[in-house]
């Protein structure tokens, strides 16, 4: 399979889980549930295809205090995370994860275009492609100037 398709695959179940999350024990049901419905011919997709996407979701999720904070720090002043729609936030939450999480990091470049795609076929306006760009342009200079010390540092602070 393509990346793309895995990527897809992958911010189709993050979409998903932000409405069916379960409790914590059965998390891993429902992440696997998530990633069956979001492969749209489950039965055709390849094992380690599914292992990748799993990875990509698994790997998103476990960092998401960490990739919500990159992505708020990296706001607009007028934009509040909690404001963002569900479908913009999946994309950022997934781009930040290959960027700066990943076992295999991607480069940004890639990553961005790959983000400003999904935002062109799934984002809540015309102008979410814009959107994600601009954001994750300025997560990925700040990666190269900082290391994200302060995310990584996070503590178990509210963001509202």
């Amino acid at each position: 399979m393509d990346f793309r398709f895995l990527r897809e695959s992958a911010f189709r179940a993050l979409f998903q889980l932000e409405f069916n999350r379960g409790e914590e024990n059965e998390k891993e049901f429902y992440e696997q549930l998530a990633i069956e419905t979001a492969t749209e011919d489950f039965e055709k997709v390849k094992p380690k295809d599914l292992q990748k996407i799993s990875e990509k979701v698994r790997g998103t999720r476990d960092n998401l205090e960490k990739i919500d904070k990159i992505i708020e720090m990296h706001l607009d002043a007028t934009w509040k995370f909690s404001r963002l729609a569900i479908t913009d936030r999946n994309i950022l939450r997934l781009a930040v994860y290959e960027m700066n999480f990943a076992e295999k990091k991607l480069p940004p470049g890639i990553v961005i275009n790959e983000a400003v795609e999904l935002a062109k076929i799934y984002g809540s306006s015309d102008d979410t492609g814009k959107f994600v760009n601009g954001v994750l342009a300025s997560i990925s200079g700040t990666r190269k100037q900082k290391n994200f010390s302060a995310a990584e540092n996070f503590s178990e602070t509210s963001t509202e």
